[in-house]
């Protein structure tokens, strides 16, 4: 009987907005997003892919797929983590994103590591 492995990690994003790349006039809003992607699986795993959902206020989607992150298709042993940095233009003040990376365990096995729905939001500060 093959032995049962655990396959999952766990990810955490951090969104911020970047004013000096973001262009209010022109409905051009820059966020930044670090991600921290930790194996808490039992058996090593490497991130192949990516799909990301990115929504806007008014309801308008966009999808981006790829592979990899950031250039890099990390491969994290049990426990271990990776950080990066990404960023994203939207065209309203507020949105939401939410995903998945799709991992291949070192057995083979394939998994979608859950990205959870964060916010972007302007922060409302006056001038």
């Amino acid at each position: 009987m093959a032995n049962m492995h655990h396959y999952e990690c766990l990810v955490k994003v951090e969104a911020t907005f970047i004013p000096e790349q973001s262009d209010v006039e022109r409905n051009r809003y820059a966020f930044s997003y670090h991600v921290t992607i930790t194996n808490t699986g039992d058996i090593a795993a490497q991130l192949i892919s990516r799909h990301w959902i990115i929504v806007e206020a008014d309801g308008q989607q966009q999808e981006v797929k790829g592979l990899g992150v950031v250039g890099d298709q990390p491969l994290l042993a049990p426990k271990q983590s990776y950080e990066y940095t990404s960023g994203t233009v939207i065209q309203t003040p507020m949105g939401k994103m939410y995903g998945s990376y799709q991992m291949v365990a070192e057995d083979g096995t394939r998994f979608d590591a859950t990205i959870p729905t964060f916010l972007l939001n302007m922060p409302r500060v006056l001038h």
